[in-house]
């Protein structure tokens, strides 16, 4: 059956009846995902194939992500706050942003998070998840924020404190770290104790530990929520296995929940813009149901 929209109310209609059917079918969050079931999916993270400025910022970050950068970077963080605005106005800050360790896309940040709240919402997801979608990345204001550069901000995210995990990207990068060679922080467990859970660890400090901290205190979003955000970095955790003797029960549902929500961040990648003043509407009024009108950055 072909559909014609006579004009552009009949397709904001439609579009509004395809939400009521979503919350009618009453999606679960951790359902598998079927917006990518067409994707080609060797296609992202060929980080072999990828081009220099990727691989010169993995470099960079993996010499300089060291235990005293990251105790530093933890201290300045409680220090002072560095905005005080609301999620879209924060959203709009990142438009010139292109990340420089992402090999999959070129567009600017604001587009990434459309595109990854989109296609949560065409899954039926709840509206928790639609959100957690559009700020997932919102941590990379850091880079306005007076960051050292892109390497302490974006990219993969990592143990600091222990041996470095060779399932990392580029992980013969990390001999250059000062961290390698030092007797305790490069063993096994390091300064951790065997399971301790990674609420007791430090990854590498980047927009996901930063956005974590700002958003739960300040929002009403699930656990699950939160877990998507601070740990949906960590490929070598939820996408190779690694540090699992360092993990406990609790991060087993972390983990479910980060695992649930990767798809939607990775494959929803392309080069075709959003229409943001269009789906702004839709959004403003989600983000209201879980946030203040301003928060502190």
């Amino acid at each position: 059956m072909t559909v014609s929209f006579q004009n552009g109310r009949d397709l904001d209609n439609t579009s509004d009846a395809v939400d009521d059917v979503n919350v009618l079918k009453g999606k679960m969050w951790d359902e598998e995902s079927e917006f990518d079931t067409s994707k080609d999916k060797t296609k992202f993270r060929q980080y072999e194939d990828a081009c220099d400025r990727v691989k010169a910022f993995y470099k960079e970050q993996h010499e300089k992500q060291t235990v005293e950068f990251n105790l530093k970077a933890r201290v300045d963080f409680k220090s002072r706050k560095r905005a005080h605005m609301g999620i879209w106005e924060a959203m709009e800050m990142l438009n010139n942003l292109v990340d420089d360790s992402d090999p999959d896309t070129s567009v600017s940040q604001i587009e990434h998070l459309l595109q990854t709240a989109e296609a949560i919402r065409r899954d039926g997801k709840p509206e928790w998840m639609q959100v957690t979608g559009l700020i997932h990345d919102l941590g990379k204001l850091l880079y306005m924020f007076g960051s050292e550069g892109q390497w302490d901000v974006v990219g993969d995210t990592f143990v600091v404190g222990c041996q470095f995990s060779e399932k990392i990207i580029y992980p013969e990068t990390f001999a250059a770290n000062p961290d390698s060679k030092d007797a305790v922080f490069s063993t096994r467990y390091g300064i951790y104790k065997p399971y301790c859970g990674l609420d007791n660890v430090m990854l590498s400090w980047g927009h996901d530990e930063y956005l974590y901290h700002v958003v739960k205190d300040q929002s009403s979003l699930p656990e699950e929520a939160l877990a998507m955000i601070r740990y949906h970095s960590f490929y070598p955790w939820h996408r190779e296995d690694a540090y699992t003797y360092l993990t406990n029960e609790k991060d087993q549902k972390a983990l479910e929940a980060v695992r649930a929500f990767n798809p939607y961040d990775l494959y929803s990648k392309n080069d075709e813009p959003c229409n943001a003043a269009k789906l702004r509407p839709y959004y403003e009024s989600l983000i209201a149901k879980f946030f203040p009108p301003t928060i502190d950055w």
